[in-house]
């Protein structure tokens, strides 16, 4: 029997694979043709295929080819493309208004948002959040922040971090191609250390924790340090689960030396990993947390959360936007949200994790090519290796996302050295769906 799920003002969306062109159709092909004519280069795409259709956890193309979504658009959709609450929040502010610009006359969606961010995120102290559109824009602003409240200029960031695209962020992302190579010069005072990275370096947290921390305090000193950022859960760089202790460690450190401790969770929020937060299965408590992504069901926001002390530091008119927690965005992030917590979605990433890390352990058992499966909830990540070697393998991992593109399933590739795919599908995706999109990937495994 077919699944469904119910498009608000069409008719309900089949949750089925369903190839019926080949892999670009016809339509397809006819408007990537119009893409390249009108769209810079340099934007690239993962699919050769056009959207014109998402729910629960399906991608419905131009040809009516439906797909398996095991990407949530980067793990943004959480809730579902479409989600109903999400949709009716949104029709319904857009024909009240669509923006008046929070900075000229407020609206009080803005400052529920706030609320909800204060609210949710680890600690109980007192806290204030600020809105933005895209989750570089909030990390750039969380530096700001910390520079102002510290007065020191000098952030530390990590190896294999994405951080995004922005001048500032880009300097503080590790990976060269596609994300800095030909944009610089950077901006300054930006600094690496060695991230924990378990499968690779071999050491505990703790171990690893010294180790960054030995580096900091010589090559650069606590006196002239703002802030330390870092992901959890690393992204793009591969989906590196840091040992246990290293963050801890990191957060301690920081505390006695007064640097502002930041935590990027654009990727890793709102129930991705399984808690609401990812710093929460780590046990932290952050200085200020970045999220964006899965904040409102597709629409444009971010933002920064932290401690009152530190984000009322910064003078009146330092932060801000035009569009920054646009009314239409604002309402869709209170939509999210309420959905995330009445439908635990929580559970259903660590249901979908379970899933997924129990094939792929498996597999692993038959196949050497699979060095390590990692993650939390719904963020997880197979890195595939040469076997003799144990060297990272891109051009297998490459193959194996190409075929399953063809097979109707997206999934996306990731890593330092473009040798992981990460699965981040909707928390909404039928449990039917997940499976088959497992046995694609596993079977296109096989055969690559």
């Amino acid at each position: 029997m077919t699944l469904t799920t119910t498009a608000i003002g069409g008719p309900a969306l089949a949750q089925e694979r369903r190839i019926v062109t080949a892999i670009p159709g016809p339509r397809s092909q006819a408007l990537m043709a119009r893409k390249n004519s009108a769209v810079a280069s340099a934007v690239g795409t993962t699919m050769p295929v056009f959207a014109q259709a998402a729910g629960g956890g399906v991608v419905v193309d131009v040809d009516d080819n439906s797909f398996i979504d095991l990407g949530s658009g980067i793990a943004v959709t959480g809730v579902g493309n479409s989600a109903p609450r999400v949709v009716d929040a949104v029709q319904a502010q857009v024909a009240a208004f669509t923006h008046t610009c929070f900075m000229i006359t407020p609206y009080d969606s803005y400052v529920e948002v706030a609320e909800k961010l204060n609210e949710l995120t680890p600690g109980d102290h007192e806290k204030r959040s600020a809105l933005f559109n895209s989750g570089a824009e909030a990390v750039e602003n969380a530096v700001k922040v910390a520079r102002s409240y510290t007065g020191k200029q000098a952030v530390v960031a990590f190896d294999h971090a994405y951080h995004g695209r922005t001048n500032l962020t880009m300097a503080l992302t590790a990976k060269s191609m596609p994300y800095k190579s030909g944009f610089g010069p950077f901006a300054s005072e930006i600094y690496r250390a060695p991230m924990s990275y378990p499968f690779r370096d071999g050491l505990s947290g703790p171990e690893a924790a010294k180790r960054a921390i030995s580096m900091i305090e010589k090559q650069i000193g606590a006196s002239n340090l703002a802030a330390i950022i870092v992901e959890p859960i690393q992204g793009e760089g591969g989906f590196i689960v840091p040992a246990d202790g290293f963050l801890p460690a990191l957060v301690e450190w920081a505390r006695a030396n007064g640097v502002v401790f930041i935590a990027d969770e654009v990727q890793t929020g709102f129930a991705r990993t399984g808690d609401m937060f990812a710093s929460e299965h780590e046990g932290i408590v952050p200085d200020i947390i970045v999220t964006a992504k899965g904040i409102a069901g597709g629409l444009p926001l971010s933002a920064i959360t932290g401690r009152a002390e530190i984000l009322d530091a910064t003078h009146a008119g330092g932060l801000g936007g035009t569009y920054g927690g646009n009314p239409l965005a604002c309402a869709a992030a209170l939509a999210a949200i309420e959905t995330y917590v009445d439908e635990d979605l929580a559970a259903a990433a660590r249901r979908i994790g379970s899933t997924l890390f129990e094939r792929f352990t498996a597999a692993q058992a038959a196949d050497p090519r699979i060095g390590d499966i990692r993650g939390r909830g719904a963020m997880i990540a197979v890195e595939f290796v040469d076997p003799e070697t144990n060297e990272p393998d891109a051009a297998l991992t490459g193959r194996v996302a190409k075929a399953c593109h063809a097979e109707g399933v997206i999934v996306l590739t990731c890593g330092t050295y473009g040798n992981v795919i990460r699965f981040l599908p909707p928390l909404s995706i039928p449990v039917e769906l997940l499976t088959e999109g497992i046995d694609i990937v596993l079977n296109t495994l096989e055969n690559a």
